[in-house]
């Protein structure tokens, strides 16, 4: 018997499977939650198996069937980007689909522009990008959701190649009316009694924490978010310092208060920032395209990406 699915209907059904909602996958691959269910009810008339349990508080969970159904979804789906890589591959154009991650301390900064210049350079491209931390960009690239994530070199896995694009420096950033703010240059000692608004993201929180642990020093932690831009409306408006690698451009915070960037003198190296691919993924000469294209646009000499200062 002839199957009548699609690879959009298993994309679709991938995606509900991860976001356990579909409201929440219909968000994630840009299309309407009436469109989601019923690639969901198709799949399921097909193969005369239910995939999900509904539950109306908790959203939809697997069965087990759909568990097991998923893993081959998520290989056909590859198998299909691999036809894609190689036909690019063989007529030697970049073309097709690439998604990209990026982490999302440094997202709004960075991707926008690079994305921009990129699909211009290369329009038969079709570019997504999506907004994670660093352990869910490892777990991206693994489970071929993403072709290349942009990352620091924070925890990398073995079976991950990092290339670097630029080294990222610590600093401080304070409100302009913060006693330490014209400083030329600050250490955590000096940091020591101040209150702290922690950006609280899985290996970022890490880091910038390390460096007081390093030096035996508590620090003062008066506040915690996972939003960039929430951290630096709370220094801007006097809850406390806090740290980051990428200098927004302009210096000030999202309600307009603006803001003192100050490096942090930390004896370690810079914290770098690069590409993440997969084993085998610069095959592609979609991939290639952009890592190339990234390291014209960000890495020191040969040119350098708007907003990102190297130097805090």
């Amino acid at each position: 018997m002839a199957l009548r699915i699609t690879l959009r209907q298993l994309e679709y059904f991938v995606a509900v499977g991860e976001c356990g909602s579909i409201a929440l996958a219909a968000e994630k691959v840009n299309v309407s939650s009436p469109s989601i269910s019923a690639a969901i009810a198709q799949l399921e008339a097909e193969f005369g198996l239910q995939l999900f349990i509904r539950r109306h508080a908790q959203g939809l969970s697997l069965t087990q069937g759909g568990a097991r159904f998923i893993e081959s979804a998520r290989r056909v789906l590859s198998e299909a980007r691999g036809l894609n890589v190689l036909a690019n591959d063989i007529t030697g154009k970049v073309r097709g689909p690439l998604n990209v991650g990026c982490l999302v301390t440094f997202a709004q900064i960075v991707l926008p522009r690079l994305r921009r210049s990129f699909v211009e350079a290369w329009p038969e491209v079709v570019f997504r990008q999506f907004e994670r931390d660093q352990a869910e960009l490892f777990d991206g690239l693994r489970a071929a959701r993403f072709d290349v994530a942009m990352a620091y070199d924070l925890d990398v896995p073995a079976d991950l190649t990092f290339l670097p694009l630029i080294d990222l420096p610590p600093y401080v950033v304070l409100s302009e009316k913060h006693p330490l703010a014209r400083r030329e240059s600050l250490t955590v000692a000096e940091l020591a009694d101040e209150p702290m608004v922690l950006l609280d993201l899985p290996m970022s929180a890490d880091y910038f924490l390390s460096f007081f642990a390093e030096a035996r020093i508590a620090p003062k932690i008066a506040e915690r978010t996972r939003d960039i831009a929430v951290m630096r409306a709370l220094v801007g408006n006097g809850f406390g310092y806090s740290m980051a690698n990428i200098r927004p451009m302009p210096d000030r915070s999202p309600d307009g208060l603006p803001l003192r960037i100050v490096p942090l003198k930390v004896p370690r190296p810079a914290l770098r920032l690069g590409l993440l691919v997969s084993e085998g993924a610069l095959n592609s000469c979609t991939i290639r395209a952009f890592v190339d294209h990234a390291r014209a646009r960000i890495t020191p000499g040969q040119g350098a990406a708007p907003g990102v200062d190297p130097h805090g």
